[in-house]
C-alpha cells in the first residue's frame, strides 16, 4: 500500500512538472456541497474518446484543447471534427469527445426522452428545424456557442444577434439545453 502511494504521488508530481493537470476526485463525507473553486481555476469533467477520463482542474482561461491534453489526449477513434478545440471552457462543464460515427452520443447513455433541439449540441441543420430559424441565425447560434461556451438556459439565445423576445418565444418549446 505504501508503495502504491509513493507511485501515485510520483505520477501526480510528474504530471505537475510537465504542466499537465492531474485528475481530481472530490468526495464530500457528509454530503454537503463542496467548497467553491479558488479564483483562477475551473473544474471540467472530460469523458468519451480520451485516454484518461476524469475530473480536471485547469486555469480559468483554459480551452478545450487544454482539457484534452490534461486527459492524456484523445483515442485514435475520437471524432475531433465534432468539437471546437479552441473553445474557452466554463467551470463545471462536462466535455464528451465522441467516437467517430457517434457524434453527440455517450456509450451507455439513455437517449433524451424528448424531441426538442439541444442548443449545446445541435448542428446547423438541426437548428434550422426550429421555427423561423434559417441558415444565418443558425450560424450565429453556433458562433455564439463556440465563442461563449455552453448555453445555460434557452433564454441565453437573447444574446445571439438577431434573436429577440418574439423569436425566442416562438422557438422556446422546441429547444432545450
Amino acid at each position: 500500500m505504501v508503495l502504491a502511494l509513493v507511485v501515485l504521488s510520483g505520477a501526480v508530481g510528474l504530471g505537475i512538472l510537465r504542466g499537465q493537470a492531474a485528475p481530481v476526485e472530490s468526495v464530500s463525507v457528509d454530503g454537503t456541497a463542496a467548497s467553491p473553486v479558488p479564483s483562477g481555476e475551473l473544474y471540467v469533467h472530460v469523458l468519451g474518446a480520451v485516454e484518461h477520463p476524469g475530473l480536471y482542474v485547469l486555469d480559468l482561461d483554459a480551452r478545450l484543447v487544454d482539457a484534452l491534453a490534461a486527459a492524456g489526449g484523445t483515442t485514435d477513434d475520437a471524432d475531433l471534427a465534432s468539437v471546437n478545440l479552441a473553445r474557452l471552457l466554463t467551470d463545471g462543464e462536462q466535455i464528451v469527445v465522441p467516437v467517430t460515427g457517434t457524434a453527440g452520443t455517450v456509450p451507455g447513455a439513455a437517449a433524451p426522452s424528448d424531441d426538442r433541439i439541444d442548443l449545446n449540441t445541435a448542428d446547423q441543420a438541426a437548428l434550422e428545424t426550429l421555427p423561423r430559424i434559417g441558415p444565418a441565425i443558425a450560424e450565429r447560434i453556433i458562433a455564439w456557442r463556440e465563442e461563449n461556451g455552453r448555453f445555460q438556459s434557452v433564454d441565453d439565445l437573447l444574446a445571439v444577434p438577431g434573436i429577440g423576445e418574439k423569436l425566442l418565444e416562438g422557438i422556446r418549446d422546441g429547444a432545450r439545453v
